[in-house]
């Protein structure tokens, strides 16, 4: 992301609340204070858990060991609170973090990327795209200028290479392409109606036999 100043990015709490005005599902999590604390709301949360910081001086919170997941325990929840705000001041001398994000990991599923941006020929824009390899390496990413209809949030699915994924192949169950393409209209209303938003990324957005569920957000504020 581009110009991703801590002035222009809100803080995934922040952009959470966002997603929930929109029907976004995200998973259930709270905001942690302190390492005792982060281990209390993971126990009410319950396990396993992903721990993500929030700080306005981390956009991309993996690159500075901001994000661990797969935690089962409130020792190893405790542990890792402290390891992370470490680790991040150690990429980040003087980063103001405001907590730990302890979110409620959810189950295996195929991972698809959603985001949205002000291009600057075309206006506000969709776009979508199959995870991991498929989105660093193969490119395979659909596009569509917005205000989306039904089935131009259709043809995005259905038009790139990995479309046999979300069918379902080799005998495996498909995945809910109907939830996917409800995403993309609602990503395609949210752009049109808050301009603030210069850029939006779901990424993953993890989609399940029945239903999905945005696990990772970031939104980029336009310039005032």
């Amino acid at each position: 992301m581009s110009g991703d100043t801590p002035s222009r990015v809100l803080l995934e709490p922040e952009a959470v609340s966002l997603l929930y005005d929109y029907g976004i599902p995200y998973p259930d999590h709270a905001v942690a204070h302190s390492a005792e604390e982060a281990a209390i709301l993971a126990a009410r949360l319950g396990y396993p858990v992903v721990l993500k910081v929030v700080s306005p001086d981390a956009p991309h919170k993996s690159d500075v060991g901001g994000v661990v997941v797969g935690l089962d325990d409130g020792p190893s929840v405790a542990n890792t609170y402290d390891r992370i705000v470490a680790t991040v001041r150690e990429h980040v001398p003087g980063a103001d973090i405001q907590g730990i994000l302890v979110s409620k990991q959810v189950s295996a599923g195929l991972e698809v990327i959603v985001g949205a941006l002000h291009d600057v020929m075309f206006g506000p824009t969709v776009m979508f795209g199959l995870g991991g390899i498929f989105t660093e390496v193969l490119k395979d990413v659909s596009f569509r200028v917005v205000p989306l209809e039904y089935r131009d949030a259709q043809e995005m699915v259905r038009e790139i290479r990995g479309w046999s994924l979300l069918e379902g192949v080799r005998g495996q169950s498909g995945y809910d392409v109907e939830a996917l393409i409800k995403l993309l209209l609602t990503v395609s209303q949210m752009i049109t109606e808050r301009p603030e938003i210069e850029e939006l990324d779901l990424n993953p957005v993890r989609l399940f036999e029945h239903g999905l569920m945005a696990l990772d957000v970031r939104i980029l504020r336009r310039d005032s």
